[in-house]
């Protein structure tokens, strides 16, 4: 048994032997890109209309060594990405997208700090603030900032892991973002086994929001005790402009985690303070003080039962201001069956306390006044495993919030292959809030259409409705490796406002052909 994963999932806990690293290739890999491109927003002032536009860059690759690569990228195009999947805010704070781009994910982990691994889907649920989030380098508000230029340095030197980026932008040409120099460093040291501690140091020239640059420093180590204890701990502070005093601009966090099979635990003491901005990171909450804990108990049940474990939990997450005020307690108790056949019924209860020290929009012409407000909810979930013919994450939750109630229905990472070509993914979510202050329901529908004509040739569509923007957009991808490295794309965009009485108008659209050639040296 490895933690919670069990002896039932191998994948986790194999050994593999006798596998020996290929013998080391090209040492420079170029890929010079073209893209043409036609753009009509009805929206825009004045009007635009199939305005037609080129450009051309490249990306560049040399191997260091074999743990270590250099990349470089002039007039960054990132036009193949798929669309950011919409989200229904119903909270104060920021919403995090996760980030689609290639040349940002690779090597994505090098960047962790603090026990916030930035790759993972839970990322932006967690309050502890992330130092490196790469969406603030060539986007703004989700719209394109364009790159000029940029280098990356990613890998291994023995015990030491390596990590190190420069980006320039230019001037955005919608929302005014001025041109921008990013920095960010990052040294890591291996500790006996599977510990280690490590620096960071990110720097942003100018941006929305900051008064001229901002820098933060940051050390963090992870230490692995035994086999199932982790502790992670960090202190970072930001260098900008209008903090108060020292502890404004810092923050720190303990956290230690017991992953065992059959008990798990985990405790957690974290602090932002209130002018604590990293500049090129992803804050959800600042001016807190957060101490939480949490205890499972997962006895597994005998092999001939169709139920392999039961889960107990509990948790505690209590917040509190700078100043020492209560703003935020969430007491929370889960049952859940784990099935054999990777099925899950989980039932969650949730009592909530909330501070709100000025008064919020929640919803279309609803605002809650500041105050106190307690609610309960309970939330059943049940996930489908994924060798189902069909699966998805099923979830339904009803409950006080803030002066009324509010109910919610979702379908989460839906997928139905409907050949063994043709595979839809979609999600849906319903929340239909009743105030005091007044009512609103949202509605957020999407699916993923994904065809495989070849193994070197797709064609993928994201569509996705959403009643908060009254919008329908599509997001339509063509990929053909013509040869190997070396890619077509087809991309079409569009967005239409559904507030019309009849078919939805146009907003904008977007058509755009991008063809790359790699060649190695």
């Amino acid at each position: 048994s490895q933690g919670q994963q069990g002896v039932e999932q191998p994948v986790y806990a194999a050994t593999l032997l006798g596998i020996q690293a290929p013998a080391r290739g090209a040492a420079i890999d170029l890929k010079p890109y073209v893209t043409s491109s036609l753009t009509s927003d009805e929206v825009a002032r004045p009007r635009v209309h199939n305005d037609g536009a080129a450009a051309i860059g490249f990306d560049a690759k040399y191997a260091v060594t074999r743990n270590l690569a250099a990349d470089l990228t002039l007039n960054t195009d990132f036009a193949q990405v798929e669309a950011d999947q919409q989200q229904v805010n119903l909270t104060r704070f920021s919403l995090f997208f996760p980030e689609k781009r290639d040349f940002f994910l690779e090597n994505q982990g090098t960047f962790s700090f603090g026990g916030v691994a930035v790759g993972s889907l839970n990322a932006g649920a967690s309050d502890a603030p992330i130092l490196f989030y790469s969406r603030r380098i060539g986007l703004d508000g989700g719209l394109p900032v364009p790159i000029e230029a940029g280098g990356r340095l990613t890998g291994r030197a023995g015990r030491y892991s390596i990590g190190a980026v420069n980006i320039q932008t230019g001037e955005a040409q919608i929302g005014g973002t001025p041109s921008t120099n990013f920095t960010v460093a990052r040294l890591k040291r291996d500790l006996f086994r599977r510990s280690s501690v490590g620096l960071m140091f990110t720097n942003r020239s100018a941006g929305t929001g900051l008064e001229g640059a901002n820098r933060v420093f940051g050390i963090d180590g992870t230490f692995a005790f035994f086999q199932n204890l982790q502790v992670n701990t960090y202190w970072a502070r930001s260098d900008s402009d209008g903090a108060a005093s020292e502890d404004d601009r810092t923050s720190h966090r303990a956290q230690m985690e017991y992953l065992g099979d059959r008990y798990g635990l985990q405790l957690e003491r974290l602090a932002i303070g209130r002018a604590f901005a990293p500049g090129v990171g992803f804050v959800r909450r600042a001016d807190m003080v957060r101490s939480f804990a949490s205890a499972r108990f997962s006895p597994r049940a005998s092999t001939r039962s169709r139920i392999r474990k039961l889960v107990y939990q509990a948790s505690v997450d209590h917040i509190e201001n700078g100043r020492g005020q209560l703003e935020t307690r969430t007491r929370t108790g889960e049952f859940a069956i784990d099935f054999r056949n990777a099925d899950r019924l989980g039932v969650v209860w949730s009592n909530a306390y909330e501070f709100l020290p000025a008064a919020f929009r929640i919803g279309p012409g609803v605002t809650l006044p500041s105050g106190h407000y307690a609610f309960d909810t309970v939330r059943l979930n049940y996930n489908l495993g994924q060798q189902r013919a069909v699966s998805a994450n099923l979830s339904a939750e009803h409950g006080t919030f803030y002066s009324g109630h509010k109910t919610t229905v979702s379908v989460a990472r839906g997928r139905v292959p409907v050949t063994h070509q043709l595979s839809l993914e979609p999600t849906w979510s319903w929340n239909r809030v009743r105030l005091r202050e007044g009512r609103f329901s949202t509605h957020l529908m999407g699916t993923r259409v994904t065809y495989t004509m070849t193994p070197l040739m797709f064609v993928s569509a994201l569509l996705q409705y959403n009643s908060g923007t009254n919008a329908v957009s599509t997001n339509a991808r063509l990929r053909w490796e013509y040869q190997p490295g070396s890619e077509l794309f087809v991309v079409y965009n569009e967005e239409r406002n559904t507030l019309t009485p009849s078919f939805p108008e146009l907003s904008n659209r977007s058509l755009i052909v991008k063809v790359n050639r790699l060649f190695r040296f």
